[in-house]
């Protein structure tokens, strides 16, 4: 290990999780039949007459006798391969001779479906970066994917001296890996809990009293909690050190071969490992730690205090591409996490648009459709290829050394010595003392003087700016999941995000990376799951990630209008290869988020963190794209970590929780569906004449409930499974049984479609349709064929779809039909399918379209319905009035609410509608433009009414409160619990909202300056 340390830590005072024991912990394996074997195979290989048989004797003996390699070995193998790896080591013995090198490289390798076998050379306390991986590969092959769902497979390793022919030592670490036997495959509740029913039947073999007792603590640990549980133990007269880990089955990636790297870097090697899998789907790995002989190293009674505190920081990101500096000894654990969190941040914050944009983005005519479109190319370029992730990687590593010391200044500030917090410091803090303190203009110059261009001077630049506005983090938490940054998003520009953020938070997993942005401090949105079909897909997804969660968050704040909270949203993004692993990224969201949300309380789990914000906050997370279903277990874990409000952290939960599911009450359909009905209204039109493309299939919660509320002659529907067409209208009764029953279009039953209908799925090849058309790439169709010919119709209602699915680049597509615009009418249920420069295209061009922040609002004013129940009820009250134990017999109560909920919703979308179109006849104004002075008005007039003294006249503020509160709420609490129970700022923010709602409505966004004194004198 590299660095220079000061005193050591004492171990007394290090962990409450350290313990002193005698008890060897597994029984040695002993293979009775072990010289029967030998003779055996002495006589296979004299038959074989590849090793002279003179020779054979002495070979066998040797193998057996000198490699020191455990009888598990030989207990698992057969006599063939036993003897085919001692003619692999004759064979190595005559090659290291004819090169005339001293040592012996063993590599022996056997693998099966149930059992495998690894022993190689392996020089003790020394990661092989360029050399045998055998460790990474028992981790991709074995452990990461062990669950159980699946196969699970437990590993047993030793470490052994070997004597040589010439009598050179070799050292050599064996891995046998054998496929699992559980007593109870699928154990009940109370059988999760018991060892001897959840453990593999080998494991509780050879594992002693002490063992089984022990890792029966850890594995209950581990299923009441998210992270890894991490304990310690020192074997009574030895240094020898025990380190017992305890996480869920597939919740990490890599961490075996990781944590070896993490104990050689302080001079330490295991004697033996061993992991063991669990059918209750917990995994524990046991390390038996000595230090190497004649190290200068920090003694091992005080180095694994350090090993135990950044097992957690590997748990999280067990692989990282700077790596390489951690196994050579050139930066620690914290320095290669952080060097690879800021390699993040500067993927998606160093290509900005710059001072150059803004020139000639004045320069140019943003109403003249080309100088538009070349500002849009000219971004697109600017975003993509000015820092790519590999150009930035690259100058990354060039410079350790500066790594090391942005690293310092980040530490510098947040870490907390909270265990030796009346004793000696942890080597952490002991190496932060020896690094060189500088402030950030020193460390500009720094970067200035050791940089050789201004590229590199940017990306650690970048580093700089991470740490001057991380406000909080879970960094130096002792136990966590993944690693959340509560960042100021006052370094964002304004040119590129023109309205500021109020918070902004970074979350990095090793399966996914996120964002959550909100604009005011209460401020509710949903969480998004963002998948991707191939590595160019992820490419773009990444570059976009940012600014696809910001517009979203815009549209949010926009939406909300009609609520007291502001607009949110959350993104995460998962890696290419974790597409599968949408919950387990939704978890670690969720619970790194929350470490920054509630206050730690208990040393080494979860302590107090140095808090720059400087006061409490609350997020409110609500369904979105692929988390519909992760409500109930999110309200859950707030509850199980003592969040004092868990009953409002999300939103949208099952009704067994008090939620209000959007999908299951059309919701969101709610109020897109009343835009369609308002634009039918004004043009005269009978809904079951017009015809209608719809994205976003009978498997999602808005295109089921489109397709259930709607009455509509549908000619087109396409989802992820591909496209759905019939000219003469899509068969309304299969259609509504692949509603009911949530699936896509795959489902439908072809056989109900006209001669002129057809099906194309996303893997179909070559496909002709009914007018002789050749599709070729079916996946191409489905993603471009809002904008084919045959597409046209009435109506087109996008209930999803991906952002900016029409933009400047193809919305030319949409008005070049040969009968006119593909469509005459838009309503946008899906969020930002439109770009707006696209929407304003189409309005010039005689489209009638509603935007996604006036159409798609139903499913927020449901949510905020629902918290203010939430907090309007205590306990009890809310178990009997909002919580459905039965669904046939729910409370009279939730029934009569959710009504009254989809009344409002249908109120407060007809009542935007009408301004809209009355505001739009009058001035001729675009309604997309409309749309947004709308909603800005009512949120700026909302911030203003709060800090007015209309707020204290008490007999103006009862007035307002009383219309708006849900009446059934006032009947069954009235006002008095209400204004007792909700908190003031809550309901400061339903009298604002309200008013300012009411007036923006009837007077529009530019009203003259005595609208509001006759508005209050009629209304109030």
């Amino acid at each position: 290990m590299t660095g220079t340390f000061l005193s050591p830590t004492s171990p007394q005072a290090s962990s409450s999780k350290s313990h002193t024991i005698t008890d060897y912990g597994y029984n040695a394996n002993i293979f009775a039949g072990k010289n029967e074997q030998m003779v055996q195979v002495a006589e296979y290989l004299e038959g074989s007459g590849f090793l002279p048989k003179e020779f054979v004797k002495n070979e066998v003996n040797w193998f057996y006798g000198n490699l020191g390699i455990d009888d598990f070995y030989f207990a698992l193998e057969s006599v063939e391969t036993i003897a085919n790896h001692i003619m692999a080591l004759y064979g190595a013995k005559i090659l290291a001779y004819t090169k005339n090198e001293n040592g012996l490289d063993i590599n022996l390798v056997k693998e099966s479906d149930d059992s495998s076998v690894y022993i190689h050379s392996s020089p003790p306390g020394i990661s092989l970066v360029n050399g045998n991986q055998c460790e990474k590969l028992i981790d991709e092959k074995y452990l990461d994917t062990s669950a159980i769902t699946s196969d699970a497979y437990r590993v047993e390793s030793y470490r052994s001296q070997s004597t040589t022919s010439t009598g050179t030592v070799s050292h050599l670490r064996s891995y046998f890996v054998t496929k699992c036997q559980f007593n109870s495959p699928n154990p009940t509740p109370e059988q999760a809990k018991d060892i001897n029913e959840v453990a593999d039947q080998n494991f509780l073999k050879k594992a002693t009293e002490h063992t089984r007792n022990t890792y029966e603590d850890v594995m209950r640990s581990v299923l009441q909690r998210t992270g890894p549980v991490i304990e310690m133990y020192d074997v009574e007269g030895t240094r020898e050190h025990r380190l017992i880990i305890g996480y869920r089955q597939r919740s990490t990636q890599g961490f075996f071969s990781a944590m070896s790297d993490l104990y050689h870097y302080y001079d330490l090697y295991s004697s033996r490992k061993y992991v063991e899998q669990f059918s209750n789907g917990v995994t524990i790995m046991g390390l038996y730690l000595n230090p190497l002989p004649n190290t200068k190293s920090i003694p091992i009674e005080h180095s694994i205090y350090q090993v135990m505190k950044e097992t957690s920081l590997l748990y999280c990101l067990p692989k990282n591409p700077l790596q390489q500096f951690f196994m050579t000894n050139k930066l620690s654990v914290q320095e290669t996490v952080y060097g690879y969190v800021c390699w993040i941040f500067s993927q998606h914050f160093l290509n900005r648009l710059g001072k150059e944009y803004l020139s000639l983005s004045d320069i140019l005519d943003s109403l003249n459709p080309l100088h538009e479109e070349v500002l849009a190319k000219i971004k697109k370029r600017l975003r993509q290829e000015t820092f790519t992730r590999e150009y930035i990687l690259d100058i990354i590593k060039q410079y350790p050394d500066l790594i090391k010391l942005l690293y310092a200044h980040f530490a510098k500030v947040h870490y907390v010595n909270q265990r030796e917090a009346t004793l000696k410091p942890t080597l952490s803090f002991q190496r932060l003392k020896t690094m060189e303190d500088l402030n950030e203009d020193q460390l500009t110059k720094k970067i200035k003087a050791m940089t050789s261009n201004h590229h590199e001077q940017l990306v650690f630049e970048a580093f700089l700016t991470f740490n001057k506005h991380v406000l909080k983090t879970n960094f130096y938490q002792s136990t966590k999941v993944a690693l959340s940054f509560r960042m100021d998003p006052n370094f964002l520009l304004e040119i590129e995000y023109p309205t500021p953020l109020y918070g902004m938070f970074l979350v990095v997993g090793s399966e996914f990376r996120g964002f959550h942005l909100r604009f005011q401090d209460v401020a509710r949105g949903g969480i998004r799951i963002i998948r991707s079909r191939n590595r160019e897909a992820y490419s773009i997804n990444l570059r976009t990630l940012f600014d696809e969660n910001y517009a979203l968050a815009a549209t949010q704040e926009r939406k909300n209008k009609d609520i007291p909270e502001g607009g949110s949203k959350g993104t995460i993004l998962l890696d290419i290869d974790q597409q599968e692993k949408a919950l387990v990224a939704f978890e670690k969201y969720v619970d790194s988020i929350l470490d920054l949300l509630i206050t730690g309380q208990t040393l080494g789990i979860k302590e107090p963190l140095v808090d720059l914000v400087g006061k409490p906050e609350i997020l409110f997370f609500g369904p979105d794209e692929g988390t519909a279903e992760y409500m109930d277990w999110a309200s859950h874990h707030a509850r199980r970590r003592n969040a004092n409000f868990w009953k409002a952290f999300t939103t949208g939960k099952s009704i067994s929780l008090g939620g209000i599911p959007h999908d299951k009450y059309g919701m969101t359909t709610r109020s897109v569906h009343q835009y369609v009905l308002g634009i039918y209204r004004a043009f005269g039109l009978e809904e079951e004449e017009c015809t209608k493309l719809q994205t976003g299939g009978p498997d999602g919660d808005l295109g089921s409930n489109e397709i259930k509320i709607s009455k509509d002659k549908t000619i087109a529907i396409v989802d992820g499974s591909g496209v759905l067409y019939d000219a003469e209208g899509i068969d309304r009764t299969e259609l509504n049984r692949l509603a009911a029953a949530r699936v896509m279009v795959n489902y439908f039953d072809i056989t109900k479609l006209s001669p002129q209908g057809f099906r194309v799925l996303i893997d179909d090849e070559n496909v002709k349709l009914p007018n002789g058309e050749i599709v070729e790439n079916c996946l191409h169709f489905r993603n471009s064929f809002h904008t084919h010919p045959l597409a046209q119709a009435t109506v087109f209602v996008p209930c999803g779809g991906r952002p900016e699915s029409v933009g400047l680049d193809n919305v030319h597509t949409l008005l070049g039909g040969e009968n006119g615009p593909l469509f005459k009418y838009i309503v946008e249920g899906a969020n930002l399918f439109f770009s707006q420069e696209a929407r304003l295209r189409l309005e010039k061009a005689g489209v009638i379209i509603f935007k996604d922040a006036s159409a798609n609002k139903g499913g927020v004013t449901s949510s905020s319905l629902e918290v203010l129940a939430a907090l309007a009820f205590n306990d009890a009250e809310f178990a009997e009035h909002m919580s459905v134990k039965d669904e046939k017999n729910k409370p009279p109560f939730y029934e009569a609410y959710v009504k009254e909920v989809q009344e409002i919703i249908e109120r407060n979308a007809a009542h935007e509608f009408e301004a809209l179109w009355k505001e739009h006849k009058k001035t001729g104004t675009a309604i997309s433009i409309l749309s947004d002075e709308l909603s800005n008005a009512i949120v700026q007039l909302n911030e203003q009414l709060q800090n007015t003294s209309l707020w204290d006249n008490q007999l103006l503020r009862g007035t307002v409160l009383k219309r708006a509160f849900p009446k059934l709420l006032l009947e069954k609490l009235g006002m008095e619990t209400l204004l007792k129970r909700v908190p003031e700022n809550y309901v400061k923010a339903i009298f604002g909202a309200t008013l300012a709602s009411q007036f923006v409505y009837k007077y529009g966004p530019h009203p003259d300056n005595f609208a509001f004194f006759d508005f209050m004198r009629e209304n109030y």
